[in-house]
């Protein structure tokens, strides 16, 4: 498991340290928890993808209530949220998680959003099929807040066309799973972006950030691409 830290620095009350973790999909809960431990970060950001089906969630619920027993967390629905048949939306909130769904709250002096995938349940999904647009209307309330604002937003492809202009500081996405196979520092191919696409890892325009994931729900295996546990380390901008 790679672990990646950013610092950022804004319009904080106080320095306070994130953990971002997405796209579990069965992965070790052990593992995940045992580095939250390690890490000891003041909440947990999880934009999406932390069950896998009907038959793959069960790991998934078990982790929010777990995590949420140790930190505050902070999660959206990502696209495989929707695969599931039964109440997901009632079994993640029955874990005490904060299950933010189109819509913002108040975390520590900052805002922590969340912008709930386009798909919806019983959608068709496929890896070459095109991401179903979101509900980005409610936004327009949450870029009034005068406060430092983090969006969870599981797909990465909603940031060119919906998010990048949005007045929001920082906006976490997973979803591309690195690009499943990396060369030469690039990801192979992504859902909802296709071969090479721009938006698999790391941190583009100083305002999103786009985490590798932790599970691998495909027959094809991760290349140069570990599973990847991110801090962020939000830091007071220093005055004159």
């Amino acid at each position: 498991m790679k672990i990646t830290e950013y610092e950022i620095k804004g319009k904080v009350p106080q320095n306070l340290k994130l953990a971002f973790i997405s796209d579990l999909h069965g992965f070790n809960n052990e593992l995940i928890l045992d580095e939250l431990r390690k890490q000891s970060p003041d909440a947990v950001l999880i934009p999406g993808d932390v069950i896998h089906d009907d038959r793959n969630y069960k790991i998934g619920i078990e982790f929010l209530s777990l995590c949420n027993e140790l930190y505050p967390t902070y999660m959206s629905l990502g696209n495989h949220e929707t695969k599931f048949t039964g109440d997901i939306v009632g079994l993640i909130r029955e874990t005490g998680v904060t299950l933010l769904e189109n819509s913002y709250t108040e975390f520590c002096g900052i805002i922590i959003g969340g912008l709930t995938t386009g798909y919806k349940q019983g959608d068709k999904q496929g890896r070459f099929k095109k991401t179903p647009p979101p509900d980005a209307e409610w936004l327009t309330k949450l870029e009034k807040e005068d406060k430092f604002k983090i969006l969870l937003s599981h797909h990465p492809e909603y940031y060119p066309k919906y998010l990048k202009d949005a007045k929001v500081d920082l906006i976490l996405s997973g979803h591309a799973h690195g690009g499943q196979w990396r060369i030469f520092g690039r990801g192979i191919f992504a859902p909802g972006q296709g071969l090479f696409p721009k938006y698999t890892s790391g941190f583009h325009d100083g305002k999103l950030i786009v985490g590798r994931g932790l599970g691998n729900p495909h027959s094809i295996p991760r290349i140069n691409n570990k599973p990847e546990f991110i801090i962020i380390n939000l830091k007071k901008e220093e005055t004159v």
